[in-house]
């Protein structure tokens, strides 16, 4: 088993949860910035899509800066050819390493047999780790993206946009996934997919069936967790972590080797360095958060970021008709006049 960077990260390893429609490359560098975690993974992005979609679209979770490093591209689907093709992509990117995600509860991921759908199919989520292990290491032994059957657009468009990224090292390959479909499988499910040793198993403890509700079952994780300790492969715990000593609470509790931690960072990018910061910093940030934004995706998709702006205001006098504000914003410039009057004004 190759794994790569997560043989250098400190223990317990604390990392930010890849969430879909958060964790973008703006939030990835704020939070990079104001506390940065042992471990950085993308938004996922369709191996499918990647292969024959509008790169300038696919593409833009996998947008990076070099100060989140180690980063780790996530991606998702079913066919076996093109996660063999996105591994050897990633792999030139410069990325430290690629997950499989293996627990969207999304229906229009799911209902396709991808994300958690994989857990429906055990024998295709093995044969796709090994189709991005082989992939992972035809790219480290040479093979470019030049020698892939994808649109040569694609290829223009990664060899201009990754360009000051280096590909150094073979991809370690991980996978992020659930504890069950609609029951709890999990002991049989991790067992399956120690079959072809990942170096890295992430745990969510719910069902594709709860997707986001009810409590994160940790117990199962635990069970879990004490099969995949009797290998070499490491497993992180994932789910309602709100701060740093319930994390560690848990890491010690329940056998992992470290937690991915998701909601608790909205609005608190200085979450994993603990850091107290008052109002106006908080303020200050969200500015510079809304520039970052527009500086990666520009102004013609700003409501995105609304939901930031929205996060970081709360729990002061004036939040909420900041947030009223705030959410009809279209650009970085609208962002800093609301929050440089509102601090102007006295606000705190």
């Amino acid at each position: 088993m190759h794994r790569g960077f997560w043989d250098q990260l400190p223990e317990p390893i604390l990392g930010l949860s890849p969430m879909d429609g958060v964790t973008d490359a703006a939030f990835r560098f704020i939070v990079a910035q104001c506390g940065k975690p042992d471990l950085l993974i993308t938004e996922f992005v369709s191996v499918e899509g990647m292969n024959v979609g509008n790169p300038e679209k696919v593409f833009l979770p996998f947008l990076y800066d070099e100060i989140e490093r180690p980063i780790v591209a996530q991606v998702f689907g079913t066919n076996i050819d093109a996660f063999y093709q996105a591994a050897i992509m990633v792999h030139h990117m410069g990325f430290d390493g690629i997950d499989i995600n293996m627990g969207c509860p999304a229906k229009n991921v799911s209902a396709k047999g991808a994300g958690a759908g994989l857990i429906r199919t055990p024998d295709l989520a093995r044969e796709i780790i090994r189709a991005v292990k082989q992939g992972a290491h035809d790219a480290h032994q040479g093979k470019t993206i030049e020698d892939l059957k994808i649109p040569q657009r694609t290829k223009d468009f990664l060899a201009k946009t990754y360009s000051k990224h280096r590909a150094t090292q073979l991809l370690p390959v991980s996978v992020k996934t659930r504890i069950g479909y609609d029951e709890i499988v999990v002991e049989k499910w991790v067992e399956n997919l120690l079959l072809e040793t990942p170096a890295n198993i992430s745990l969510h403890g719910r069902t594709l069936m709860q997707m986001y509700s009810g409590t994160a079952d940790w117990q199962a994780i635990a069970r879990a967790a004490k099969i995949i300790k009797a290998t070499t492969t490491s497993v992180l715990g994932n789910g309602d972590i709100k701060d740093l000593s319930m994390a560690k609470d848990h890491i010690t509790n329940f056998g992992v080797d470290g937690v991915l931690i998701g909601r608790a960072t909205f609005g608190n990018p200085w979450f994993f360095s603990q850091k107290e910061v008052h109002i106006s910093q908080r303020l200050q940030t969200a500015i510079q958060h809304a520039y970052k934004y527009e500086e990666i995706y520009g102004t013609t998709f700003f409501h995105p970021m609304r939901k930031h702006l929205a996060w970081y205001t709360h729990g002061f006098e004036g939040a909420k008709e900041l947030r009223v504000q705030l959410i009809k914003s279209n650009s970085a410039h609208e962002v800093e006049e609301i929050l440089r009057r509102h601090l102007q004004e006295g606000g705190n």
